[in-house]
Formats: C-alpha cells, structure tokens, sequence
C-alpha cells in the first residue's frame, strides 16, 4: 500500500538555509520510492497541492510555536497521513527530525562561541528570555519526557548525544539516520574560472604561483568560526610550506570586524572576503579544500557538498559531519574551534599538494558520495516510517 507522509516544516523558502533546502531534497528523494509526501508549513510560497500553508494569514514572518501547533492539529484532524513527520517539536508527530540539533545544545554552544565569560553568561541568560526560542525548547523537552512521544531522528552521533545528555531519552526512542545531500551537481566551468580570476587578480597573485585555497562558507561567521581560522591563518603563515595558503570567504555575514582582525595581523592579503556565492560548486570546483572550524553544526551541509566535489575537509568535533568521512583519512578534524595551533597545523599539512591529492583519491576510491546521498536517508527513512506502522499494525 502507498504511504502518504506528512511533513512539517516552519517555512517552506529554500534560500532561508540548510533545513529548508534538506528537507525539500528528501520529499523529492521520498517521491521518488513512490511515497506520497506533502509539505506543511506555517508560512511561505506554493505552487503545488503537495504543499500546504496554514498561517499564511497571521501577521508577521514567524509564527508563534501554539498558533502553528493549533492550525496542524486542526488541518490533521481532516487529512490523514500514515506517518507524521516533523521538524519542528511536536508531541503529535510520528517523527522529531530536528535539522538544527537539540534547542538546548543549540543555545550553550551558541553562547560559547561569543568567547568572552561575561558575553557568554549573558547569552545563556538571555536566550531564555526570548519568548519563541523558549517555547521550542519547553517543547522539546515535553516530548522528550512523554513517554509515548515521537522518535527522535538524529541527524549525527552528535545530535543523538545531545537528547541523551539534556533530556535524558532513552535509547530505544533515537534512531541515528545520517544527514545527506543531492550528491552530483554540476559546476558552471565557464563561471567557475571567471571567479578564480577574480580571487586571484584580488589577492595580486598569479596562477604561476601555485596558490592553495581553502574554502569557508557560513553566514553566521561567529558561529562557524571565523575569529579563530584568521587567527589560524597567521599561525600558519609562520611555517615553512611548500605552497602558500589563502583563504575565501563566502557567505552573508558582516565582514567590517573580520577584515579589521586581519589587517590587525598583518595577513589581510591572503584573504578574501566574497559575500553571497549563488553556486557553491563553482567556488569548491576552483579551490583546494573546505574549511569549517565551527563551534555548533548538527551535521553541515556545506562540508558534505565539499566532500562529494571530493575535496579535502577541516573541520572540528563540534561538527555530527564527522560521522561521514574518515579523519585523517578525508579530513582533519581539530577537537575545539579556538584550538588554534592544531588548526593551522591542518591547513599547512594541506600546503603540500601530494596530501590533498592522496585525500582526493582516498575520497574517490571509497565512495564517499553513496554514503553522502538524500537517496540514502530516504531509504533508511522509509525503513522508520515502516517500523512505525509495522509496531501499529497498519503495515
């Protein structure tokens, strides 16, 4: 019998960030096994019956946690679904498929990465007071305690431990289904070179010179860890490599202290600062490898889509990505993000061009890219949704 699986997400506008877009890449990968998907979001755009907006007229680009929780019980109450599958906290879901990790390691390590004590202690304080962050995370933690309350998808190992540390959910209520990507996008060759043109003629360097590039891609440049790879970028600068390294920035984040920071160094010419990159292929097709020393990142999409262009990655533990490559094998992984010293150890290891290359082939020759693809999750979700019904007695 086909099933027909409800999804909900908050807003259905994929340039809004990873969750979006992911979870509109495994309703197509779904689709695709023949399960009838459909979309159910509190606010955005729609151009297809699959797709359902229910609080298209509260005022306001968000909508508050009891008002879209109110509208999905009613729309539910009139549609059936054989599987409930949310990203959002909700106790009536069949599925929690939390796409940014668990509220409540979301908000410490996003007061950590201000690395100042008081910021920090005022950060905590302060997240908690924010109205709509608050109610998520009560929520979360309601679903966590009700025994007969959805199975948690978790993205990465890391995701997993955090419901088991701040929630203390039993194991049997976690199921680990690693996050993937649309594997084998294609690159703009044409538009590819004009931009590595562009970095070189920019930084005054010539192709002649061999330059290696690492890739950063963010737009929360704090979080992700920005402060710390320019200050790993000067650690860097003082060995002895056999190419010199540059590192682009792209991404939507303000730019004004960062470029201050490097100046302040003394190494603001060996980075470049890109802004928005509309196609990420073409910048990871004309750069060596993708860097992202991030204090929070349940499972980055942009070190996947590195990793499947097959390109060398660096990265830290904070980041459940980590489950899909090899360390030392695909990438380096450093334990902490102000761990500066072993940061730039790994970027002048990939100095030297034979180390990325063997990386590269190592990459090529295990197949990274199976394991990296939405058609994997969507198969292994499938296996959930039918374990659910199967405990039902509906399969």
């Amino acid at each position: 019998m086909k099933k027909k699986v409800a999804i909900i997400i908050e807003r259905t506008e994929i340039t809004l960030g990873g969750a979006e877009r992911s979870v509109f890449e495994l309703t197509s990968a779904l689709s695709n096994l023949g399960i009838e998907v459909d979309i159910l979001a509190a606010k955005g755009k729609t151009n297809t019956k699959h797709i359902h907006i229910l609080c298209s007229k509260d005022a306001g680009k968000r909508t508050s946690y009891s008002t879209f929780s109110k509208a999905l019980k009613e729309f539910l109450s009139k549609n059936k679904y054989d599987i409930v599958h949310s990203v959002l906290p909700f106790e009536f879901a069949d599925i929690y498929q939390p796409r940014g990790g668990s509220f409540a390691e979301a908000t410490l390590r996003n007061s950590v990465s201000y690395q100042n004590s008081l910021l920090q202690s005022y950060k905590k304080m302060t997240s908690f007071m924010n109205f709509r962050r608050a109610s998520f995370l009560r929520a979360e933690r309601r679903l966590c305690k009700n025994p007969s309350g959805p199975i948690v998808a978790a993205l990465s190992e890391y995701v997993a431990g955090q419901f088991k540390k701040h929630y203390n959910l039993n194991e049997e209520r976690i199921k680990i289904i690693l996050n993937g990507i649309k594997i084998n996008k294609k690159n703009h060759p044409a538009q590819a070179d004009k931009l590595r043109t562009q970095i070189l003629t920019t930084l005054g360097i010539k192709e002649a010179e061999e330059p290696v590039f690492f890739l950063f891609v963010a737009n929360n440049f704090r979080l992700k860890g920005l402060q710390c790879l320019i200050k790993a970028m000067r650690t860097a600068a003082n060995y002895k490599t056999q190419k010199q390294s540059y590192l682009i920035v792209a991404g939507n984040g303000r730019v004004g202290k960062y470029r201050k920071l490097a100046k302040k160094i003394g190494i603001q010419d060996k980075i470049i600062f890109l802004g928005a990159v509309r196609h990420i292929q073409d910048a990871l097709s004309i750069t060596d490898a993708a860097i992202l020393p991030t204090y929070y990142d349940p499972s980055s999409r942009y070190i996947l889509e590195a990793l499947a262009a097959d390109k060398p990655v660096i990265t830290t533990e904070y980041n459940g990505a980590t489950d899909l490559f090899t360390k030392d094998r695909h990438g380096k992984v450093v334990d902490t993000p102000e761990n500066t010293d072993e940061l730039a150890k790994a970027i002048v290891y990939f100095t030297d061009t034979g180390n990325i290359k063997k990386f590269t082939k190592n990459i090529i020759s295990d197949n990274l890219k199976e394991q990296l693809s939405i058609g994997r999750v969507s198969r292994q979700m499938n296996q959930l949704y039918d374990q659910i019904l199967e405990k039902r007695g509906r399969k």
